[in-house]
């Protein structure tokens, strides 16, 4: 995907469109949603194990709406302003992965509460849990430099090439994952399946710290502390 710096794109409509819809679902939710009460938290196995108001769901995403209006319609406007091209393109980049993950997690959260969902832990779920992963991963590794999406660690921070190889593994990594899971989803047995999968982006986010501290090491031109 093209990520062109200067002129308004289909990302920042993307951003609009997105932040809109689930911000509507949110006051739909507050106003007209179930009045029982509904699950607002599933646990390592994908059962329910907390559950809230609706007014809760729905202040939830609208928050996240919010949210994703904040840091995509940031990232795109920083995209706009700036003169040089490789600068945007790495910002629109990480509009993208803001757009892919805020919103499309807050509507896979929010139709498993609002359907009184209690157990995450089908073949369906996690085939959705997977993709957004694999899509994130896809992206994650073009991500700039930037104080809200990728490996933002203080290494990260002084060395351009820590911050580009970390970023770069951990993308390669959740979209690994995200297609893993993706192709085990209808048969692999539950709950392991989500066992395995949070197990790995824990690890992958641990591997993708410890080389954004590896390659400030040894990178010759890394800002010192």
């Amino acid at each position: 995907m093209n990520a062109p710096g200067k002129s308004r794109s289909a990302l920042d409509a993307a951003t609009l469109g997105l932040g809109l819809v689930v911000g509507g679902l949110g006051v739909w939710t507050v106003f007209a949603g179930p009045t029982e009460l509904l699950p607002v938290h599933w646990n390592a196995s994908g059962q329910a194990d907390d559950w809230g108001t609706r007014e809760l769901v729905g202040g939830i995403l609208i928050g996240m709406a919010a949210l994703t209006l904040a840091l995509g319609g940031g990232m795109g406007a920083a995209a706009r302003r700036t003169v040089d091209p490789a600068r945007a393109r790495a910002l629109r980049y990480g509009q993208l992965v803001v757009i892919l993950s805020l919103p499309l997690m807050s509507l896979l959260a929010a139709s498993a509460s609002l359907s009184g969902t209690t157990d995450i832990g089908g073949a369906l779920p996690v085939a959705l849990m997977s993709l957004l992963f694999l899509l994130t991963g896809a992206f994650l590794g073009r991500v700039g430099p930037n104080p809200f999406v990728g490996v933002r660690t203080p290494w990260a921070y002084k060395s351009r090439l820590a911050w580009d190889r970390s970023n770069r593994l951990a993308g390669r990594l959740f979209f690994v994952i995200g297609l893993a899971g993706l192709l085990t989803a209808p048969f692999a047995p539950r709950p392991l399946n989500l066992y395995v999968i949070l197990t790995a982006i824990g690890l992958a986010a641990v591997w993708s710290v410890v080389e954004s501290w590896r390659v400030w090491r040894t990178d010759p031109d890394r800002q010192p502390f």
